[in-house]
């Protein structure tokens, strides 16, 4: 696997792992700037050709 694609995969994990530990705080705030997070990896790796839920991106 390239380092691109692990990096991308690395920050997809990371933003789902922050959306869960701001759902958890239940900072209205926190959660929407972490779910930006997430959205602007995922369609980072998408637009790279990365299926995140199939490459395993999607494990917490």
């Amino acid at each position: 696997m390239g380092t691109v694609v692990e990096a991308l995969l690395a920050r997809v994990q990371a933003a789902r792992s922050g959306l869960a530990s701001a759902l958890e705080a239940e900072d209205p705030y926190v959660v929407a700037v972490a779910q930006d997070e997430l959205d602007d990896a995922v369609r980072l790796a998408r637009r790279h050709g990365l299926d995140v839920e199939a490459a395993g991106a999607g494990e917490e």
